[in-house]
């Protein structure tokens, strides 16, 4: 799936964002203000940015036009804004944005939005030369794949096991909680229920976090009382 960058100064849109796009199965990397956005650009190309245009640093408009002037606009960019003007979102349409979504966000509307800019999006506009690419490899990493391959299948007579099945016939998103649930109960156990550990280790912030393991059903009322 993509990797999406949300630069928005209230913690609360970020965590929203951020819980809805990785339930979609994208990458989301967050950031609270202009510094942080710059940061994360210089070290990857995001598939798409949702950036904030009222931000008390250095506001989105002028971090488009950072972009833009530096070379750095490489992915598609849609703003958002509660405030913003008619000139202010043709403003940023004109120096590069793809597209505008008002807040409070609709549900529909992100997802809508998101899936449209990132079909323009470098990632997804060449899957003819990203074949091409692995077709001319294929050749050299064939025996080394067969060998893998060979490697991971079962003997005859032996079956996938009982949990790994279960995830195979399931539709992806419930999979997906299955393996969640799996996965954060694992570490609650091996790191002694420390949800400080757990944040730092899984790069959750901690209010995400219960808000996850509370949506997968895992119990943290134990863990209520940590500092």
């Amino acid at each position: 799936m993509a990797s999406i960058l949300v630069v928005d100064d209230e913690m609360g849109i970020r965590e929203l964002l951020n819980e809805i796009l990785t339930d979609e199965g994208h990458t989301v990397y967050s950031a609270e203000s202009a510094i942080q956005a710059r940061t994360i650009r210089e070290q990857m190309r995001p598939d798409l940015v949702l950036l904030d245009i009222w931000m008390p640093d250095t506001d989105g408009i002028t971090l488009l036009k950072e972009w833009s002037n530096t070379g750095q606009l490489t992915m598609p960019v849609v703003m958002m804004s509660g405030h913003a003007t008619i000139d202010t979102a043709v403003e940023a349409t004109r120096i590069g944005a793809l597209n505008f979504l008002e807040k409070p966000i609709a549900l529909q509307k992100l997802l809508k939005t998101v899936s449209k800019a990132l079909e323009s999006s470098p990632k997804y506009v060449e899957p003819e030369q990203e074949r091409a690419v692995h077709s001319s490899s294929s050749a050299i990493t064939a025996p080394k794949q067969a060998a893998v391959e060979t490697a991971h299948m079962p003997a005859e007579g032996e079956h996938i096991s009982g949990i790994a099945k279960t995830y195979y016939d399931l539709p992806l998103r419930e999979a997906r909680d299955l393996f969640e649930k799996a996965y954060f109960e694992h570490q609650m156990q091996i790191m002694g229920g420390s949800m400080t550990k757990i944040s730092e280790y899984t790069g959750l912030e901690r209010t995400h976090l219960y808000r996850k393991l509370k949506a997968l059903g895992i119990d943290t009322s134990r863990n209520k009382g940590e500092g």
